[in-house]
Order: structure tokens, then C-alpha cells, then sequence
């Protein structure tokens, strides 16, 4: 008896095709919402570090030019009236702000340094969210997953002793199915999770990273402007 249920236990297609397609449509939504998280997790990944390199790589280009000796003045008309990249916009909110605080006779309206911090703070705001965009589809599939994985399963084991009830069978051939099918959906749960917790925290740590250099870079900024502020 336990020789002719073990053999029709190996006969059954324990394959990840055949245990979705034997899975109840409740255990399949799951499997599907999870396969689809995942996709949206890596594409998320993959696009995040295409965006902080490339940040990098602008702010190293346009720290070269501002540290040139080039005129800000001149650094300013070449960048023009539509900034591409965050540094070039950060500058570009400064020195906005710097030349409308001037009267026409060339006296500085009082108040020019808190309005030119001001506005570098809002543009370093916006390019903050922009690096930071997508990161909370991360969080929230590192959190959730796992257990939208265990709802599959759960409904899957209830399917399966639903059937060993019907058939009033226990033999391996009857149980293992179902369980398996179950079983998938909280490794899918899974691999969908790990990657989003992982990569949250490394995307997180470069954003902030990345904004720090930003602040950094306005500090600097804001002390030359204060400087002439000064004289």
C-alpha cells in the first residue's frame, strides 16, 4: 500500500508549470500578483541605478566647471533658462534668486541670502523626491509580499484538505500535491521580498548619499554668495 501511493506520488508533475496550473484560481491570482511584483521590483532596481550613476556622473561634470574659476555669471548664462541636470538646477535656483534680489540701482534687497537658501533648499527638495521615486514600491513589496505568499498558501493547504476530505484518502499521492502547490506560493512570496528589502536599503543609503552632496554643494554656494554679500 505505501509502495503504490509513493509511486503515484512520484508520477504527479511536481513542476512550477504544472503545480500553478493544478493551483486553485485564488492560489494562481497570488502567484501571478507576486511573479508581477517581482518583475516591478527589478525593473525599479535596474532603472535606480541607471539614475544614480548617471547623478554622479553630472555631479562630478558640472563640480568641475564650478570649481573652474569660470565667472558665475557666465557659468550661469551657458547653463540658460532650462537647466538639465540637479546640480545645474540647484545652481541655477541660486543664482535666479541672487540676481532678482539686486534693485536697479545694484543695491541687494534685504533678506537675499535667506530667499537664495530658500530656493536652492526647494530645488534640492524636488531632485531628493525624484532620487527617491519608486523606493517606496520597494518598501512596500519587501513588507507585504511575504505574506500575500502565505495567504496563497494558506488557501492552498485549506484546498488540499478539502480534497482529502472528498476523497477520504491521506495517501501521500493525495496530500503532496496540494501542499506543493501551497509551498509556491510562499516562495514566491519570497522572492519577490528578499530582493526589495536588500535593494531598498542600498537604493536609500545612495539617495541620501547623493542629496547630502546636493546640500553640500548649496552650503558651498551660499558661502561664495555671502561672501559678496559681505563686500
Amino acid at each position: 500500500m505505501e509502495t503504490e501511493a509513493l509511486a503515484a506520488a512520484q508520477a504527479v508533475d511536481f513542476s512550477l508549470a504544472a503545480l500553478f496550473w493544478r493551483a486553485t484560481f485564488t492560489v494562481k491570482l497570488v502567484m501571478i500578483a507576486l511573479v508581477l511584483a517581482s518583475f516591478w521590483v527589478w525593473a525599479i532596481v535596474i532603472q535606480k541605478f541607471i539614475n544614480y550613476r548617471a547623478a554622479r556622473q553630472e555631479t562630478a561634470e558640472f563640480d568641475k566647471a564650478f570649481w573652474s574659476g569660470e565667472p558665475l555669471d557666465e557659468l550661469y548664462d551657458q547653463i540658460g533658462e532650462v537647466p538639465r541636470s540637479a546640480p545645474e538646477k540647484i545652481f541655477f535656483a541660486g543664482m535666479t534668486e541672487w540676481n532678482r534680489s539686486h534693485r536697479r540701482d545694484g543695491a541687494l534687497i534685504a533678506g537675499a541670502q535667506s530667499r537664495i537658501d530658500r530656493s536652492m533648499d526647494v530645488a534640492i527638495g524636488r531632485e531628493s523626491d525624484r532620487l527617491n521615486g519608486g523606493l517606496t514600491v520597494l518598501a512596500t513589496v519587501g513588507a507585504t509580499a511575504p505574506f500575500i505568499g502565505l495567504f496563497g498558501t494558506v488557501w492552498g493547504i485549506k484546498h488540499a484538505f478539502e480534497e482529502i476530505a472528498l476523497q477520504q484518502n491521506t495517501s501521500l499521492a493525495v496530500v503532496a500535491p496540494g501542499i506543493a502547490e501551497a509551498l509556491v506560493a510562499t516562495a514566491l512570496g519570497l522572492f519577490a521580498a528578499i530582493p526589495a528589502v536588500i535593494f531598498y536599503n542600498k537604493l536609500s543609503s545612495d539617495a541620501e548619499r547623493i542629496t547630502s552632496e546636493y546640500e553640500a554643494f548649496a552650503d558651498e554656494f551660499a558661502t561664495i554668495l555671502s561672501r559678496q554679500l559681505e563686500g
